[in-house]
């Protein structure tokens, strides 16, 4: 490895204080220096974050050696960077990046000596998407936090902060810099299927706050925070990755709704913004998604609010932005739009080869390009990347998923669940009361791989609480015959925990839990991902909203169901009645108590 010492010699003085959002930085000159001896194929590299299989940079199990050969044309991650010289990779759970810290860190240690053993080696900025909640690439022991539309239900800017700069801590132990989060998307459509959730909400004053306040917090970790996804994906029905949607707002409601968030992260340094894959029509009626729109990037982003930080695209392997261009254009008219990281090209070598072509063919300037390298090399300037590239061995076991940070994550989770019904008052049921509890519901795959099932999770903490809690796993489709256990199990049992997930008019869940309301035992409902699931149940005792299914969260509606903690969540959007959805069942800020605060 090379000495943390004579890393990058060239760059010498650089300072972890380059800041960006300005017009001025101090150390451009010999970021520039660098930039002019680079090759022409050295700058198309560093535009690319690309994904690699395996948990080695030189040594990936057979399977992701013969994954790497097929999609990326090469064996590991070491020979990817030396054949494109790329500026980033991404890693996934799905591409065995993320199976435990150490591994992690060593894998980030393995590309970082492979890109400096390069001539004019650079090192590599490494990114991941881990929002906490439903999108998680780095699962236990490393600390999960609540999603981020828990964090909205608590509401508290210092809560936002703290999981920002603990998360960061940790993935900075892992030799991970750049997360792609938090998301600012103002998620004012309950049909939602992409972000829902994973927004803070449907107000944008608080949205933006919250979303300022993480980014302050990952910066502090010395981690880049990506405000995602710009101009806004708060309102759509359809899911970029396997669609093209379309968003009808005027510019006037974008201004009032969609851009609040953006210019609050911008406001607070946001290293860079992820571009989305849409199409809103009274901010370019080209018909081309945001990614390749020249009004939205540069107009909009760059010129209206001002920022000169890295643009990131969302992945490109998706289908919004590969619906009207083939994978050769898609790279070349992002960067014409004015973005500067080409995330995740389905095809490497065809993006890769596109955009050199482009540059000798004169569509595109070396100098269009330089722009965008500059601004990312100015990116791992700040980040201590051109000065001290690798982890720390020891940095794994003092920082990643210690006891300080767990406590952390359960506290934050305790002011997030919501208690939306709470009739008679049921809730805090009682070991002595209720003494055996039956707890049924959906089971959804873990967001990590290393969480779950949910209603274990909550049979166990329930126990652990002194109840006998048993757990019986229903289902999101529910059979007749499984709905008939369930309520067999419930005529042993003194109270229901119902978990439900993504309900609607139809839902056999609907049905399981009008099935357990009628044998009289007192039925608890916890919406483990959408509180809309409340307007489609019938009438329950009690139903609380957790956001996500997620142990910490699981553990925090166990401990506000037995009393050890009073419910302080709220809602962070309107829950509209089934029935008619212009009229709001339960407002922003609905959430119940046991009792009055001292």
């Amino acid at each position: 490895m090379p000495s943390r010492r004579t890393v990058l010699a060239a760059t010498a003085g650089l300072t972890t204080a380059l800041a960006l959002g300005g017009t001025a930085h101090a150390d451009d000159r010999r970021l520039r220096a660098l930039i002019s001896g680079m090759t022409l194929e050295e700058k198309v590299g560093q535009l690319f974050v690309t994904r690699v299989y395996g948990h080695s940079a030189t040594a990936p199990d057979q399977a992701d050696v013969d994954a790497n050969l097929k999609e990326l044309g090469v064996r590991t991650a070491a020979e990817l960077i030396a054949r494109y010289r790329v500026g980033g990779v991404i890693y996934f759970t799905w591409a065995h990046n993320t199976q435990d810290p150490q591994q992690i860190a060593d894998l980030s240690d393995g590309i970082q000596r492979a890109a400096l053993e390069q001539p004019r080696g650079l090192p590599v900025l490494i990114s991941t998407d881990q929002e906490h909640g439903i999108v998680c690439r780095v699962g236990r022991p490393a600390t999960l936090f609540p999603g981020a539309m828990a964090v909205g239900a608590g509401g508290s800017l210092s809560d936002a902060r703290a999981l920002g700069r603990l998360a960061g801590r940790e993935l900075r132990a892992m030799g991970i810099r750049q997360n792609h989060s938090p998301v600012a998307d103002v998620n004012v459509n309950p049909a939602n299927p992409v972000i829902g959730v994973r927004s803070f909400g449907a107000d944008p004053e608080a949205v933006a706050a919250l979303t300022a306040a993480e980014i302050r917090g990952y910066r502090s970790a010395g981690v880049a925070a990506t405000a995602k996804h710009f101009p806004g994906h708060g309102d759509t029905t359809v899911d970029s990755h396997y669609g093209f949607p379309v968003i009808t707002h005027s510019r006037e409601v974008w201004e009032e709704l969609d851009a609040a968030p953006f210019r609050a992260a911008i406001a607070a340094g946001a290293d860079s913004v992820m571009t989305a894959h849409l199409l809103v029509p009274a901010l370019d009626d080209s018909g081309d998604p945001a990614t390749l729109s020249g009004p939205v990037v540069t107009g909009l982003l760059r010129g209206h609010l001002g920022y000169d930080g890295v643009v990131i695209t969302d992945a490109l392997d998706m289908a919004g932005v590969r619906t009207k261009y083939g994978d050769d254009r898609v790279p070349v008219l992002a960067l014409k739009a004015g973005v500067d990281q080409l995330l995740n090209p389905p095809k490497l070598d065809v993006a890769w080869n596109a955009v050199l072509q482009a540059v000798r063919g004169g569509e595109l300037t070396e100098q269009r390009l330089e722009e965008s390298v500059l601004r990312i090399l100015r990116l791992k300037a700040r980040l201590g990347l051109l000065t001290d590239p690798y982890t720390d061995r020891d940095g794994v076991g003092r920082t990643v998923g210690v006891r300080a940070h767990l406590s952390a994550a359960d506290r934050i989770a305790e002011r997030t669940t919501t208690l939306l019904v709470n009739e008679g008052p049921l809730l805090p049921l009682s070991p002595r009361a209720h003494p055996r509890i039956l707890v049924v519901g959906a089971d959804p795959a873990s967001p990590s791989g290393t969480t779950g099932p949910p209603t274990s999770v909550l049979a166990t903490a329930l126990t652990e609480l002194g109840f006998t809690a048993t757990a019986l796993s229903t289902g999101t489709d529910p059979s007749a015959g499984t709905v008939g256990r369930a309520v067999t199990a419930a005529a042993e049992a003194d109270a229901v925990v119902a978990g439900t997930y993504n309900v609607t008019a139809t839902s056999p869940q609907r049905t399981l839990v009008e099935r357990l309301r009628a044998t009289g035992r007192p039925v608890v409902a916890v919406a483990l991902r959408n509180p809309y699931d409340v307007a489609h149940l019938p009438p329950v005792h009690a139903c609380l909203a957790t956001y996500s299914w997620t142990d910490v969260e699981l553990r925090a509606a166990a401990r506000v169901i037995a009393g050890v903690v009073q419910p302080r969540g709220v809602l962070p959007v309107p829950v509209q009645r089934a029935d008619d959805p212009t009229r709001v069942l339960y407002p922003i800020g609905h959430g119940l108590t046991y009792r009055p605060y001292a």
